[in-house]
Formats: structure tokens, C-alpha cells, sequence
């Protein structure tokens, strides 16, 4: 039976039959998410800090390929204290050439340096025919399409790799296994960058016609022997299996499987991850499998990919889409790799997708994290990269162990907290033109500080607090400015439901919702500093505001929630597009799209919380 009817076969059998399969992977918990929600009605995982190490700019004229709007597919490694992010991009959509892949680096994760090109497009000769597909190649390059995209060897040294591809045009697959081949070039401890070699060429191609040697003829035998054992590497090779030759046999598992990524249980055994969630466990580190790969019993994920990886703590992550959409961005945790019992939000953000192309998907999509064996970060815990709309790149720390419980209140001044750990419980999301950072104010004092100039996203930092019935909630907040910008301040329920909000409005008036209208409480002043308690009784629906002291009244929720759990800080509006029924293709760009808005700056001081 052939490795497809061995699939379909299966799934004809049923779920009953494949939750019973041994050594399978299955998620038992009862939360699901709410795709009518970009969070999902997730609950967060404390502490998760999503930064934005790239955003798409097509007014951006410093260097090749900084000025493309489509970037997607990152991968991430750490080596020798610094993180290695790359990630493939074309001009404006997926398959559309020329294509490049790009690198970005980073001492801490959260300053990223601006990317360069690591390699650049391809030339494919004209006349170049590929079988089975009309058309041919004339002024054509290559686009860049890869799975895997750092290798560490036993030696330390770290390869960096890339495939071309060949699209004849938008609706054709470059990873159909007659594109050219894979590349690889060494990074050295300096930063600086070794030749290009290909390491294997797609046998449709005619190696005469390569632009790059092939890497056996590299002077530098160390870079031989790191290649060597990469191609010795099974689980390594398992990851190339879209873009290699259908019958490649460096490819252990063959058939129509995508996006491979794998970890090792405690026994050796080793868990495989596809698209679709499709799974299967090995005992032979990737040379054979005990079964045909099948979906995850309770694992909700489409078409894009799904991240496991064994965390610091001994226990075990997935990270994916618990969609059929690809938002929002989850994590689910095991303690024996094999039976996941939780579903808890990483980033349930979309920002505006300002470029439209071919096949540019909304939301935090394509994840991945640093592979087995490519570093552990000084930190311990779990990093993971994706894109945002297939066009921008961001990272997300996710403190390890994976939690969504605080056990006391807050009770934080930011002054008096060392920077480097000030924000250890808080959850932000931080876009390059949006920023949440701990910074000295104008006073010089710390502050945490939310900066906004991005005229389409914002920046947010939440504090998951013990869930509570009857709150007080206390906050210093001095807004820079009274006549642009916004920030909201809500109380929260664990899904991100609001019952609250305040706004620092941009005519100059603090208000708060209530109902369909706002209200006006005062006149706020640019650089003064607005000392605010709240008093919430979820019983009662009612909530009393306090301003350096004063009551301005009694107010009434907008909307009902069971409790309180998390108190956010956000400087823009509620976001609601794209929802499950906006069309897939957005082949459009954005008014402006190159805009950006005058910078905003909201300082927080403190803040505190207790139970009454």
C-alpha cells in the first residue's frame, strides 16, 4: 500500500481508533479558542514578551531587500551568547520573485540589528525549462524557500542555510523538488559571513549552470566536516523533504508532509511534528517511524506550522495556530511530551496588514523555535519567531515554567525595581514604532514607558493579576501630551473580556466608557502626573474612580464579566478586523502605508493592586 492510501486509509479509521494509538501526542485539555477573537478568549501565559524585530517599510531605501513587504518563514538559533534570526522575503508577495533571505542578530532578544542580505537573489538562466510545468524562464529569478534554517555542529560551528526555488510564476511551487538546490555559508563568531556553496542540488537542475561551487571544493576542511555531518544527520535531513527530490535518499519519511519539527522524549523516543498536526514517534532518531504520520488526536491546527520543543524545566511545548485561521498564536504544555493538557495565548494581536500580495495570510503565523542542539538561551526560556501578515518578523519570550497563574497582587514602582527584571510578569507587546520599555523620564526617575508613532498598530503591556471578585487597583500615569494620541487602561477577565475602560483621549480629556458613549471625567495636562485608584465590585457592576485623591462618581461597567484578572495598558482602539469571514487574499495596499503618526509617550510609574 502506497505511503498516501496508508493516510487516507487511516483517516477513514477514525478518531477513536488513533486516541488509542500508543505513543501518540494528544491534546486532552477543554479550552478552545474563539477564532471570533484575535486572542482567541485565550488566557495568556504570564510573562510572555512579544517584540517586533522587523516591520515592512516600502519607503525604506537602505539596502536590498530592506524595502520588500513580503517577509515570512523566520528561524532562529542561538550560538556563542547572541541570537541568529533569518527569514526569507520578495518584494510584495509569496512566490513572486526576486527572492532573498535575510539575517538579523541580537545580544538580548529585544534590539535587533537591521537585517542584511545573507543570500541574495538568484538569476535563473532564460530558457530554463522545469518539467511538468507550462512556461519558460526568461529575465526570471529564483525565490528563496526553506525549512530549516541553522545548523551548530559538534565542533561549534554555525551554518546558515537557504533554498532556491524556481516559480514560474505566482500559482507555481517552488518547493516542488525541481527548483535549483540548498545553500549554505558558515557565520562566523565575528559576524562576518563565509562564501556561499550549494550543499545539494535538486537533480532536475544542471549543475553547470550553479552560481555557487558545491561546498566540497571550500579550502576550510572544518566547513567540509560541518557539512558532512549535517548531511549524516537524519532528523536534520527529514526537514528538507519538501524542497529536495521526491525520491531523495538523504529523506528517510517521504510523502506530502511539511514543516518537520521534532523533540526527544525522556526514553530517547523521538516526537514529529508536521503541518495539520500530523505526528508520528521514531525510536531510531528519524530513520524509520513507528507509523504514518497522523493528526493529533485533539490538536486543532490547519495549514500552518506547529513548534514542540522539550522546555528547560523538563517539560514540553507546542507552540502553533489552534485554528483553521492562522490566529491567535498558543502554546500548549506536557509533562511527559506526549499528553498536552492546556491551551494559553502568546500573541493575540493583528496588526493592520498594510501591503497587500499573493498569498499573504493574516496573523502571528509559521512559528518556530531554536532546534535541538542550535543553543539554549542564557535566559532558559522558550523563544520562539514568526510573522506577522507575512510581513513583518517578530520574536516572543515565554518564561519558563509555563504558567497563567500569579499567586499575589502587584505592588510595583518602577523606580524601585532593577530594570533588567521589572517587567519579569508583565505580558507586552512591543512593535518597533509602538515600543514597551523601562525607561528615566524626564524626572529621572524609571518608568515604564509606552511610546506610539506607528499609525497602525500600538503598544500594550498587560499585568495578569490573582483573580479577584472585588478589586482596587492603583496607577501613576503622566501623559507627554494632550492633543494626539490615546491610551486605554481596562480590567480584564482571564479571556480579555473588559468590563472597564479609562481613556487619556486625544482632545485632551481623561474619560471612561459606559455603554455606547464616553464620558468625561476632567481635563487632563500634558507632563503631570495623575494618581488613579479604582474600586471594582464585580457584584454590583459598579466601579468608583479616585484622581490625586478626589472621587469623580461612581461608574458603571459596560460590560458584565465573572471576575478580574488582568489590568492592561493600551495606546490605540480595540481591534476587530479581519475576523473569520473577511476574504483570504487582501490584494491591497493601505492608505499611507509608509506613514507614521507623531510619537506619543505615556509614562507608568506604579502600580497596585489588592482584593477587598
Amino acid at each position: 500500500m502506497s505511503f498516501k492510501r496508508t493516510c487516507f486509509t487511516l483517516s477513514i479509521i477514525g478518531w477513536g481508533l488513533l486516541a488509542n494509538a500508543q505513543n501518540t501526542i494528544r491534546y486532552v485539555g477543554q479550552t478552545l479558542s474563539n477564532v471570533d477573537y484575535h486572542h482567541g478568549q485565550l488566557s495568556p501565559a504570564v510573562g510572555v514578551h512579544n517584540i517586533q524585530v522587523f516591520r515592512a517599510n516600502r519607503d525604506n531605501k537602505e539596502g536590498l531587500a530592506l524595502n520588500w513587504t513580503y517577509n515570512h518563514a523566520p528561524m532562529l538559533a542561538y550560538w556563542n551568547g547572541t541570537f541568529y534570526l533569518h527569514y526569507l522575503s520578495n518584494p510584495v508577495g509569496e512566490h513572486v520573485p526576486p527572492g532573498a533571505t535575510l539575517l538579523a542578530t541580537s545580544k538580548d532578544g529585544y534590539q535587533w540589528t537591521r537585517p542584511t542580505v545573507i543570500f541574495p537573489p538568484y538569476r535563473i538562466p532564460d530558457g530554463w525549462q522545469k518539467q511538468g510545468y507550462e512556461g519558460v524562464a526568461k529575465n526570471l529569478d529564483a525565490v528563496m524557500h526553506q525549512r530549516m534554517g541553522f545548523f551548530v555542529s559538534k565542533k561549534n560551528r554555525l551554518l546558515a542555510l537557504g533554498y532556491y526555488g524556481i516559480a514560474l510564476d505566482a500559482k507555481d511551487d517552488p518547493n516542488d523538488g525541481k527548483g535549483i538546490g540548498r545553500v549554505v555559508r558558515e557565520i562566523y563568531s565575528d559576524g562576518k559571513l563565509g562564501d556561499i556553496f550549494f550543499i545539494r542540488h535538486n537533480s532536475s537542475w544542471e549543475k553547470s549552470k550553479s552560481a555557487y561551487p558545491f561546498y566540497t571544493t571550500s579550502k576550510d576542511a572544518g566547513f567540509v566536516d560541518a557539512c558532512n555531518e549535517l548531511l549524516s544527520n537524519t532528523l536534520m535531513m527529514q526537514q528538507w523533504l519538501e524542497e529536495a527530490d521526491r525520491n531523495d535518499p538523504l529523506i528517510p519519511l517521504k510523502g506530502e508532509l511539511k514543516a518537520f519539527s521534532y523533540y526527544h522524549l525522556a526514553n530517547g523516543n523521538v516526537v514529529g511534528l508536521w503541518k495539520h498536526a500530523l505526528t508520528s514517534v521514531s525510536r531510531d532518531n528519524g530513520k524509520t517511524w513507528l507509523y504514518a504520520p497522523l493528526r493529533a488526536p485533539g490538536f486543532i491546527n490547519s495549514n500552518a506550522k506547529i513548534w514542540g520543543q522539550r522546555t528547560t524545566d523538563g517539560k514540553y511545548a507546542t507552540v502553533y495556530n489552534p485554528a483553521e485561521f492562522r490566529w491567535p498564536l498558543a502554546v500548549s504544555t506536557s509533562t511527559n511530551g506526549l499528553t498536552y493538557t492546556n491551551l494559553l495565548l502568546i500573541n493575540g494581536e493583528i496588526t493592520s496588514m498594510r501591503y497587500g500580495g499573493n498569498y499573504k495570510s493574516y496573523g502571528p503565523q509559521y512559528v518556530r523555535g531554536i532546534e535541538e542542539g542550535n543553543g539554549t538561551p542564557a535566559d532558559k526560556n522558550l523563544w520562539v519567531t514568526y510573522s506577522m501578515n507575512k510581513e513583518d518578523i517578530w520574536v516572543s519570550k515565554i518564561p519558563v515554567p509555563i504558567t497563567d497563574e500569579v499567586k499575589t497582587h502587584v505592588k510595583e514602582s518602577f523606580n524601585e525595581i532593577p530594570s533588567n527584571t521589572a517587567l519579569t510578569y508583565w505580558n507586552i507587546y512591543s512593535p518597533l514604532q509602538a515600543s514597551v520599555k523601562i525607561e528615566s523620564t524626564i524626572d529621572g526617575t524609571r518608568a515604564l514607558v509606552l511610546r506610539d508613532s506607528d499609525k497602525f498598530d500600538y503598544a500594550k503591556a498587560e499585568r495578569i493579576i490573582p483573580e479577584s471578585k472585588k478589586l482596587t487597583v492603583a496607577f501613576s500615569i503622566t501623559a507627554q501630551q494632550t492633543s494626539h494620541g490615546k491610551l486605554h487602561i481596562e480590567m480584564q477577565d482571564a479571556k480579555g473580556t473588559a468590563a472597564t475602560r479609562l481613556i487619556f483621549d486625544s482632545d485632551g480629556e481623561l474619560k471612561v466608557k459606559v455603554g455606547y458613549r464616553n464620558s468625561n471625567i476632567m481635563k487632563y495636562e500634558a507632563g503631570k502626573t495623575y494618581d488613579i485608584r479604582l474600586e471594582l465590585d464585580q457584584s454590583k457592576r459598579i466601579f468608583n474612580v479616585f484622581i490625586n485623591g478626589q472621587s469623580k462618581g461612581a461608574k458603571v461597567f459596560f460590560a458584565p464579566i465573572a471576575s478580574f484578572k488582568r489590568v492592561v495598558f493600551r495606546t490605540g482602539e480595540v481591534r476587530r478586523f479581519p475576523d473569520a469571514d473577511t476574504p483570504t487574499d487582501q490584494n491591497y495596499d493601505l492608505p499611507n502605508a509608509d506613514a507614521h503618526d507623531t510619537e506619543a509617550v505615556f509614562f507608568i510609574k506604579s502600580l497596585q493592586t489588592s482584593s477587598f
